[in-house]
């Protein structure tokens, strides 16, 4: 070790610090005051919603529009930092500090890490998008390609689908959750997200300036699961509707959202081991299941050639897609690259802390590895391989399904071509409803984790209040105007938390020095 190792506090002296006005009530350990702000904030925000629906409505569209037009260099800027970042820090020498100390060993290994990553990450998003992007994008190039030139269209399409789910998104994971992961297991602090800030303010962070990090952390991971909740609540009504004739109505969703929401609960009380991680198992091989029947039943010929091409296409697309300087595609760009890279952000804490929470051990030149790059090629294949079935029954035989369907059928009118339609479409569904409980499942136990102080064996009730919680506000803002609600929410919260992942990063490097 070297001789400027910070003096940070051990776990007891933190405890007492950030935990000593905790009191027990039915069983929740209240950790004063971000577990009461945090949730009156969350309560009051679903009363006034609900209350007001067709004020929110309007309120949260015209919000959105006013972030993403007045912002979106700030969301844009931030997100090529930290790819930056990571990739600067991995290949240094900072890059050989393990998490957990030289002696720590991982916990899971390779294939269950990975699977808990990828569930906790970005499963319903790929379900969702990975037809639809690819499909959208190649009607509607972005960075002024022009459309009638079809072979451009295609490859700026595909790679900008590629783009908002590839390096950009994982580098803002990888940040909050290497932070977490250094100075919880490297550092003996809490795993919240003050405690990346002691290199920077020492013991101020168990103050206000603490308590605000946490209670932005709780509000971002609540609405950006909200959001992921939303899309699957969507898609599964979708499904429903495809399959069996069951109207796509709010009523529909949030009953599907009360559904998977009790589901999501047995898995929070059986646990991380043997709740989140058997369910994250399951989902990757149902999901490495579709993948290879999409591949086999599909043109698999074009399907190999997309993923060549699409490697190839998304390097030399990323710089224009990742400068906002005159721009004139501003619909794309504020619609879809400003709104996921606040997305992104807002999510950051949520999935960040879950894969600190299981990346115990790893160095962290393979921690960015395997947060990084590996999500980013699987990434590349699910939307090589969807899109482009999609893409080739579009602009090869003429089918118009995807293209003309509303986005929660995108994947449910692709499946329509190949063959076993229905038992797929059935398996699809099911697919959805896994990931949507392992999200939940995942958002509670984080926030269970930061309104307990760092807590990581907090009551169970708990996580049980922040799940249920959470299921409430994804209705609520399901009714007050549908996923403009949803999408204007994470996008505010973004905002904010886009300054404190800059700042974590100056917090991270010098304690990765001290190491």
């Amino acid at each position: 070790m070297d001789d400027d190792r910070l003096d940070a506090p051990n776990p007891q002296q933190v405890d007492h610090e950030i935990g000593e006005h905790n009191v027990q009530i039915f069983g929740l350990d209240i950790h004063n005051p971000v577990f009461v702000v945090s949730a009156v904030l969350v309560v009051a925000f679903v009363i006034g919603t609900l209350v007001f629906l067709d004020q929110a409505a309007v309120s949260f569209t015209h919000m959105r529009g006013w972030i993403t037009s007045t912002f979106d260099w700030f969301f844009i800027i931030t997100a090529n930092i930290l790819v930056l970042f990571c990739f600067g820090v991995a290949f240094s020498r900072l890059g050989r500090v393990r998490l957990g100390g030289p002696d720590a060993k991982p916990r899971y290994g390779y294939p269950g890490w990975l699977a808990m990553l990828f569930a906790a990450g970005v499963g319903i998003g790929l379900m969702f998008f990975g037809v639809l992007e690819p499909v959208t994008h190649t009607l509607n190039p972005p960075i002024g390609i022009d459309p009638a030139d079809t072979a451009a269209a295609r490859a700026a399409g595909m790679s900008a689908a590629i783009a908002h789910w590839g390096l950009h998104a994982w580098a803002i994971y990888a940040v909050v959750g290497l932070s977490l992961a250094f100075f919880c297991f490297n550092q003996g602090m809490p795993l919240t997200l003050r405690s990346a800030f002691f290199p920077l303010i020492g013991n101020r962070v168990w103050g206000p300036f603490g308590h605000f990090i946490d209670i932005t952390a709780v509000l971002a991971t609540l609405f950006g699961l909200a959001v992921s909740l939303g899309y699957g609540a969507e898609q599964i009504a979708g499904g429903l509707n495809y399959l069996f004739g069951i109207p796509i109505s709010n009523l529909t969703k949030i009953v599907l959202i009360v559904a998977i929401i009790s589901v999501a609960l047995v898995s929070v009380i059986a646990g991380l081991d043997k709740g989140v991680k058997r369910l994250s198992e399951i989902n990757m091989v149902m999901a490495g299941m579709l993948f290879l029947f999409v591949l086999i039943a599909g043109p698999t010929l074009v399907i190999l050639a997309t993923i060549g091409n699409a490697v190839v296409d998304y390097l030399y697309y990323l710089p224009g897609l990742s400068n906002w300087v005159g721009r004139e595609d501003l619909e794309f760009l504020h619609g879809w690259t400003t709104f996921y890279w606040a997305w992104w952000i807002s999510w950051s804490p949520f999935v960040g802390m879950f894969i600190a929470r299981v990346s115990y051990g790893r160095t962290v030149r393979e921690f960015i590895t395997w947060v990084l790059v590996i999500p980013t090629v699987i990434g590349i294949l699910w939307m090589s391989t969807f899109g482009g079935t999609a893409l080739d029954q579009l602009l090869t035989d003429g089918y118009r399904g995807v293209a003309d369907s509303v986005p929660e059928l995108a994947l449910f009118k692709m499946l329509e071509q190949l063959p076993l339609t229905r038992i797929v479409s059935t398996i699809s569904v099911l697919l959805i409803a896994i990931f949507f409980v392992t999200s939940a499942d995942s958002g509670s136990l984080v926030m269970d984790i930061i309104t307990a102080g760092g807590k990581l064996d907090a009551p169970v009730q708990q996580r049980v209040f922040w799940c249920v919680l959470a299921g409430i506000v994804a209705a609520a803002l399901m009714l007050g105007g549908g996923m403009a609600s949803l999408q204007a929410l994470t996008i505010s919260i973004g905002l904010p938390f886009g300054v404190v992942l800059l700042i974590m990063c100056v917090g991270l490097i010098k304690g990765l020095r001290s190491e």
